[in-house]
């Protein structure tokens, strides 16, 4: 930080820097611990420029406000002098400071920041559908295929598809029970979650071979003992 915005910030009566004033704090308050400190809303400026923010909102004086917040925007400019070069990146930095303040800063912008907004709002959560599966080690996707299985016509693309379902549940099935797989289990399961629409013929269809991959314990306790 230069030794003008820190003589400035002295002068508003931020306590910049103050080890002083920062242990007295926490001897009235006790140890200040992150964990129970306000979520920072962009925690990349980190805690100290969130204060320089919440202070300079504070502030009476438009003007001193307005000197303020330009000398925020200097220290923010230089924790990140690779951006730089960046398009809009004095933009960015109005924006951000807008966000920071919580669009409670009263002074008058360089820039339009009606846009940062945007930039703050939270993306909506995304809601998953809540599918109840009979067993897990089959997984929600199969379930759906069982349920595609069940309203297809009979011919070389059902045919097909049922392949290509019936080898996924063989590998699924081998992972879950640690390489061992029973092909009837396949097949009884494949009828009974197609609702009898789907019937393995085991007599004539071929499972693919499932390669077995040796466990990474044992290697490297081989290794070791070499």
């Amino acid at each position: 930080m230069d030794g003008e915005s820190i003589r400035r910030f002295e002068q508003w009566g931020y306590p910049l820097n103050n080890k002083r004033n920062k242990q007295e704090n926490m001897n009235k308050i006790g140890l200040d611990y992150n964990t129970t400190r306000e979520k920072l809303v962009l925690p990349e400026y980190g805690r100290e420029i969130q204060q320089m923010v919440d202070y300079c909102v504070e502030l009476e004086d438009r003007k001193e406000r307005q000197r303020c917040a330009e000398s925020i925007i200097k220290i923010m400019d230089r924790m990140f002098p690779e951006n730089r070069g960046l398009e809009n990146h004095e933009q960015k930095l109005w924006d951000h400071l807008a966000i920071m303040s919580n669009f409670q800063l009263d002074i008058d912008y360089p820039f339009d920041v009606s846009n940062a907004a945007k930039i703050a709002k939270k993306p909506e959560t995304v809601e998953y559908p809540n599918l109840r599966i009979p067993v897990r080690h089959y997984g929600a996707m199969l379930f759906e295929i069982f349920e595609k299985l069940k309203h297809m016509e009979p011919g070389k693309e059902r045919d097909e598809l049922v392949k290509l379902t019936a080898n996924q549940m063989h590998r699924n099935l081998m992972q879950w029970s640690h390489g061992s797989c029973d092909e009837q289990k396949v097949a009884a399961d494949l009828a009974r979650f197609t609702d009898g629409k789907i019937k393995l013929d085991l007599k004539h269809f071929v499972f693919e071979k499932v390669k077995e991959t040796p466990a990474r314990s044992n290697n490297n306790n081989n290794k070791k003992k070499k």
